[in-house]
């Protein structure tokens, strides 16, 4: 890192809290803060979607994957996801923004409350506010490594400088801050990914390095499945994605509930998938050619790192810098706003209970500390992250093992396929799922070791989720739960309607 690429990042920051600032006189009261007063166009709405799916944390530990395994990254991931949004797109999407139109939400777990009832929409608040604080700290984490890399500089300035601009920008301006500075950083990573991916061709064979690269890497490279990264795993990652793309993590439903209608949310679902489907081919492409240009790494989560510095000029390596900070700090903020919401209108008003309830003016403060708080948190998480497994396992072991049980109520509850499962299927397919989550984990963690490694990462990752969506199914069945009001709230979800309330 030269003057002249601090100067690029230094740009990119004032940049973003530019437009936290900027976003800042739009938000008026708690609705355009968490939902953007359900005025977000679909292609807002889709490329920051599409930007606060993944992080910097691609560009650490997936690119190790593709430094050691090859062209599965994208198999698994890319067009795992791709699929889960066009699903998503016809069935779950439309009835994000339909619920605020109904019953004004501003979180994603509002609804539940009538769905299921109090007990149930705690326990998913509560649980998922904890999940995302270590999920976010991998995020914070994966970028102080980059940023070591390229810079020499400690992981905990790293984490501190990265965080500390999002808390800012985040804590100022809402979604809509959120939302916009997500543009800006997809027109920015996308200029940085071209870049290094040109360069990377010319460091090669030229334009047909794309179809003669495959027969130079390591046997397996150019497979569709690899190493631990089998059918079985794809399948089991591909059920994942679905639940966390599709709303199960939090951020990327409120892009759908900040949507105007459910067919503009489809649109934006739609117009995310196409980009999981085509830009990662692009943004990968270096990392499975690295065997190649920096070869024989011993630590390959830092493959990407070193392409950079190794064959971009100066001013360019702020640049890919730059369009590395973009990724993490849109999820990351995006994420923050997600938790403050649910924090701000499902666990503050069953905790602190007063009888007229909070203003919307007090929501917006309360918003504010909570999105402060939640960033500050997930910072300290970072810098113990090694304490949980690396970057790697708190994003493949923790996280995915875990969102499972906590997605499926919240989305399989949207649809009236499932309307017959109650508070009583929630709360059991939950604790069913955490409690293989711990078996797995720290119980059988050694037998399942000793398995194929695909097998091992399946049954570690895939059980929790499988378990819990087979009990909250088979409970419905067995004991169908009936309730009136639940049953009219699904049922109006299947088409739009004039808005009924928009906040408070």
């Amino acid at each position: 890192m030269q003057a002249l690429d601090w100067v690029v990042v230094g740009g990119y920051f004032l940049v973003m809290i530019g437009i936290g600032l900027w976003a800042k006189a739009r938000v008026k009261n708690s609705a355009d803060y968490f939902t953007a007063g359900g005025k977000m166009p679909w292609w807002l709405s889709g490329i920051s979607h599409h930007m606060s799916g993944y992080s910097a944390a691609v560009f650490v530990g997936y690119a190790a994957i593709a430094y050691t395994e090859g062209f599965v990254l994208y198999v698994w991931w890319a067009l795992g996801i791709s699929i889960a949004m066009v699903v998503g797109a016809f069935i779950f999407a439309p009835r994000w923004p339909r619920l605020r139109q109904r019953l004004g939400i501003i979180s994603p777990l509002e609804y539940l409350k009538i769905r299921y009832n109090l007990p149930t929409q705690q326990l998913l608040a509560w649980s998922g506010t904890l999940l995302k604080v270590f999920d976010v700290g991998a995020k914070w984490t994966a970028m102080g490594i980059l940023l070591n890399v390229f810079a020499g500089v400690p992981l905990v300035w790293g984490v501190l400088l990265t965080g500390g601009v999002t808390l800012i920008y985040s804590t100022i301006g809402g979604l809509w801050a959120d939302a916009l500075t997500d543009t800006g950083q997809f027109l920015i990573q996308f200029v940085a990914g071209i870049v290094l991916f040109v360069v990377v061709l010319g460091s090669l064979d030229g334009v047909s390095t794309l179809w003669t690269l495959w027969d130079k890497l390591p046997e397996g490279h150019g497979d569709a499945f690899n190493g631990q990264y089998t059918v079985l795993f794809v399948v089991v990652y591909l059920l994942i994605n679905t639940l966390s793309y599709n709303g199960g993590t939090w951020n990327l439903a409120q892009r759908f509930i900040a949507s105007p209608t459910g067919s503009t949310a489809r649109r934006a679902a739609l117009l995310s998938a196409g980009l999981y489907l085509i830009w990662p081919l692009v943004m990968f492409f270096p990392m499975w050619a690295a065997p190649l240009l920096v070869p024989d790494l011993a630590d390959p989560s830092q493959s990407y790192a070193r392409l950079t510095h190794d064959l971009l000029p100066t001013g360019l390596i702020g640049l890919v810098l730059a369009g590395l900070f973009s990724h993490t700090m849109a999820m990351t903020g995006s994420d923050a706003n997600a938790i403050s919401s649910v924090v701000t209108r499902d666990i503050l008003p069953a905790v602190w209970r007063r009888p007229s309830g909070l203003s919307s003016r007090t929501e917006l403060t309360v918003g504010r500390i909570a999105v402060f708080s939640f960033i500050a948190l997930s910072m300290v998480i970072a810098l113990t992250a090694g304490s949980f497994g690396g970057v790697l396992g708190l994003l493949i072991a923790w996280f995915g093992g875990l969102v499972g049980p906590i997605a499926i109520p919240m989305l399989l509850g949207l649809l009236p396929l499932f309307r017959r499962c109650g508070p009583g299927a929630a709360i059991i397919s939950w604790a069913a799922g955490l409690a293989v989550f711990v078996i797995t984990k720290f119980v059988v963690a050694g037998q399942i070791a000793a398995l194929a490694p695909d097998q091992a990462t399946a049954i570690s990752v895939g059980g929790p989720v499988v378990v819990a969506l087979l009990i909250f199914v088979l409970i419905g069945l067995i004991r169908p739960w009936r309730n009136d009001e639940s049953d009219r709230l699904v049922a109006s979800l299947g088409t739009d309607s004039a808005p009924v309330a928009e906040g408070r």
